[in-house]
């Protein structure tokens, strides 16, 4: 079916049902950010592909809204579909929640799967809908009674990471978790979110693209650990070993059941961001809710020692494999002989260079590999319709990540591949030294990433221009690429977790940009991990460390525009690139290198 004829099913279907209006969310039963096929009923019902995006649905209209990475990306993928671009934060653009306010009136419905939307937004629609007389009806999947050819839930297996990647047995984590759930004196703590089950149980899966999570729901309480899962996916020697640590594993839906049970005067804690509207809603109303932030989202983003040793091995062997597919990209494309070179093929080699290193699982994200004008679109991704050949011109943005049994990745570089504008060189280099300054912070403990965020943009604020992006998010360990509290922007943004004071242990990624549409893109990521520096009279001083290992492409830096300092900051870093990596570089790559990280200025 084409979108408008899906739009004109749905469209019935609401008018069978009541519905003036139908929301359909990005996310999965446990508010993820990234999800399985079973659960892409928003690409589904648009053909918007984007990771982040909203849908929504009435009579005589339908939208989809989305934030400035995906601008491009959507207007294209949304063209002649029925939907009209609804562009987050822009002047004139409302809200979702403006725009439900200015159209559903009095007696009128919004409906939605409440097992895809957070408990949070969920009342939020409700209370925002009340006012005008208007109600929701939340026990609506219709996109699955119209998606005839829906994949089935994913139930792949599960596997324990072992302590000596941990860093802390699921034992020695329960005991502490435990023990924050007496102290805010509640009896039971709900979880929701896969990455914080994940973390707590020291479990990984495959469920979910690209983050090593499984479908599960968790219930802790002083004596018991339940968990909600789909038995088959866990062997039976796993299932052994957790039941010696006391974990009861549980059908997969019936948490729902189990929750509408609970006796009265008991208290459960559960996170309204990371918790879905109908689990909230089968709890009775004689059990009382502590909406809170989870205890558990603290000490899965502050990485323990063992965590950050790891990280550190993780970021060398995926140093490797960059390194020498900046060189092979470099020797390959244009010259002579060599087979042409495309978005595609050159993603392939990178995955290649890391399969080869020890311990790689897999890619953390979809790699973005952008050519030319395609490094425009923030969340590129080439596709057969899309894959363009690679030339000796320009540049190419290569924003890619990978998982490894001591941790996850997340590194772009924009690689020169031939001669450049000196107006492309002049935004390469502001950026870079946006980049540069934002690694070098020292800063007194108590600031978040958004006393920060500064330090990144101001080359381009200095000249009135931007980047419509954060500059940074946090980072799990084998866990979501994309992980809160921690994060760097400027902007207040209510609904985002990622407004945390930065703790040491936190990884966070260091990614100004700026981006010409039509033209080109460039992009400098690094991750960083926060540690303490100097105490003093003043306070706890706090600091960075850049774990990423990987050279700046020198050709299109221009040393002229950088003070000093951002010369030696780059310097020092390129030493220390040099010093890293070359010793795991075969002869020709380790003389590339060298000059590929000389000193400057």
């Amino acid at each position: 079916m084409t979108i408008p004829q899906k739009l004109e099913k749905l469209r019935n279907l609401m008018a069978s049902r009541g519905m003036d209006a139908y929301l359909v969310a990005t996310d999965d039963y446990h508010c993820s950010e990234y999800v399985g096929d079973y659960f892409k009923c928003r690409h589904y019902i648009s053909g918007f592909t984007g990771s982040a995006g909203t849908a929504l649905i009435t009579r005589d209209f339908a939208g989809l809204w989305t934030d400035g990475r995906y601008f491009i990306q959507a207007a294209a993928q949304l063209k002649d579909s029925g939907f009209t671009l609804m562009k987050m934060g822009q002047e004139g653009v409302p809200t979702i929640e403006e725009y439900l306010k200015e159209h559903l009136g009095k007696g009128q419905v919004l409906g939605f799967d409440a097992r895809t939307v957070t408990a949070s937004y969920g009342e939020k629609l409700e209370r925002i809908l009340a006012e005008k007389g208007a109600g929701i009806e939340g026990d609506a999947d219709l996109i699955g009674e119209i998606w005839t050819d829906r994949p089935a839930l994913s139930c792949r297996p599960v596997w324990e990471l072992d302590t000596i990647y941990s860093g802390k047995s699921r034992t020695d984590k329960l005991r502490e978790i435990r023990k924050s759930l007496a102290e805010k004196k509640a009896d039971y703590l709900l979880l929701a979110s896969l990455a914080d089950i994940a973390w707590l149980l020291n479990l990984r899966g495959d469920d979910v693209s690209c983050t090593p999570v499984f479908l599960s729901y968790l219930v802790l309480s002083q004596s018991r650990v339940r968990l909600f899962a789909q038995a088959e996916a866990f062997p039976a020697e796993l299932q052994e070993a957790l039941r010696k640590d006391g974990v009861e594993l549980l059908p997969y839906d019936s948490v729902y059941s189990f929750l509408g049970q609970l006796l009265k005067d008991r208290s459960i804690l559960l996170d309204p961001a990371q918790t879905n509207l109908a689990l909230r809603r089968s709890i009775p109303g004689t059990v009382r809710v502590l909406s809170q932030v989870s205890p558990t989202q603290m000490p899965k983003a502050c990485k323990n020692s063992v965590e950050v040793a790891n990280m550190r091995k993780a970021h060398i062997r995926d140093g490797v494999a960059v390194t020498k597919f900046i060189y092979w990209l470099k020797h390959t494309v244009g010259r002579e002989g060599a087979a042409p070179v495309t978005e595609l093929s050159a993603l392939s080699r990178l995955e290649q260079f890391r399969q080869e290193g020890e311990t790689y699982l897999g890619p953390s994200f979809d790699y973005i590999i952008a050519y030319g004008p395609h490094a425009a679109i923030t969340h590129y991704s080439p596709s057969e319709a899309t894959n363009v050949e690679l030339k000796p011109a320009g540049m190419v943005l290569a924003d890619t990540g990978g998982h490894y049994l001591e941790g996850t990745t997340d590194i772009t570089r924009t690689i020169v591949l031939g001669p450049l504008t000196e107006d492309e060189k002049a935004w390469f280099t502001r950026v870079l030294r946006g980049n540069l300054n934002l690694a070098a912070a020292k800063f007194l403990h108590g600031c978040t990433g958004r006393n920060l965020d500064y330090l990144a943009r101001e080359p381009l604020w200095e000249i009135g221009e931007d980047y419509n992006h954060g500059t940074g998010h946090g980072v799990g360990y084998l866990l979501s690429v994309h992980e809160g509290p921690n994060g760097f922007r400027w902007k207040s943004v209510p609904e985002r977790i990622d407004g945390s004071v930065l703790e040491e242990g936190m990884i966070t990624s260091d990614e100004p940009g700026y981006y010409r549409e039509n033209a080109f893109g460039i992009r400098h990521e690094n991750l960083m991990v926060c540690r303490k520096a100097e105490k003093n009279s003043c306070g706890q001083f706090m600091a960075f460390d850049t774990l990423t290992m990987v050279p700046f492409d020198l050709e299109a830096v221009v040393p002229e525009m950088m003070t000093s300092r951002e010369i030696e900051l780059l310097n020092a870093y390129h030493r220390k690139v040099y010093e890293t990596i070359s010793p795991r570089l075969n002869e020709e790559e380790r003389i590339w290198l060298k000059e590929a990280t000389r000193p400057i200025g």
